[in-house]
């Protein structure tokens, strides 16, 4: 894969939280969602750029400006014995896809866990997203068919 230097991704500046919260919106939009109210979207930034985050926050450029973000964090497996990478989000914005963004995405990702000493890196896929379908089948990741998401809202 090679390096476009147009991309960078970066972690992210309390100064692009405005930009970022804007890109959460799109997502939510896209996934049909409802996007974080004033109070959630503050809570996100404070727990993003506190001194003990509980999550990182990646910032992805493309030709200086911001066109996607990135948050992770680390869960643990007990059969690895190790940590994992947990995508929670990846978002690229519309303007921007087709760039070769989301690969270099993905090379940063696998750079962060083997840093890390990660055992995997791990996400969830809407069923209906079938260009992300596609795009993650292309990186060679694998669809685990034998394990359900199961979710309790508090």
């Amino acid at each position: 894969m090679s390096e476009n230097s147009n991309i960078k991704i970066r972690k992210a500046k309390k100064k692009d939280s405005k930009k970022i919260l804007k890109l959460i919106k799109e997502l939510a939009i896209f996934e049909k969602l409802d996007f974080p109210d004033k109070n959630a979207a503050k809570r996100l930034i404070k727990d993003a750029f506190s001194k003990d985050p509980l999550f990182q926050l990646l910032a992805i450029e493309f030709e200086n400006q911001i066109a996607g973000y990135v948050i992770y964090y680390y869960t643990y497996s007990s059969f690895l014995a190790k940590r994992s990478l947990y995508l929670e989000d990846i978002f690229i914005s519309e303007d921007f896809r087709g760039k070769g963004i989301g690969r270099s995405v993905f090379k940063k990702l696998i750079k962060i866990a083997k840093k890390n000493e990660c055992g995997r890196i791990e996400w969830i896929v809407l069923d209906w997203n079938q260009n992300a379908i596609n795009f993650y089948d292309n990186l060679g990741a694998r669809h685990l068919h034998d394990w359900k998401t199961y979710r309790i809202s508090l």
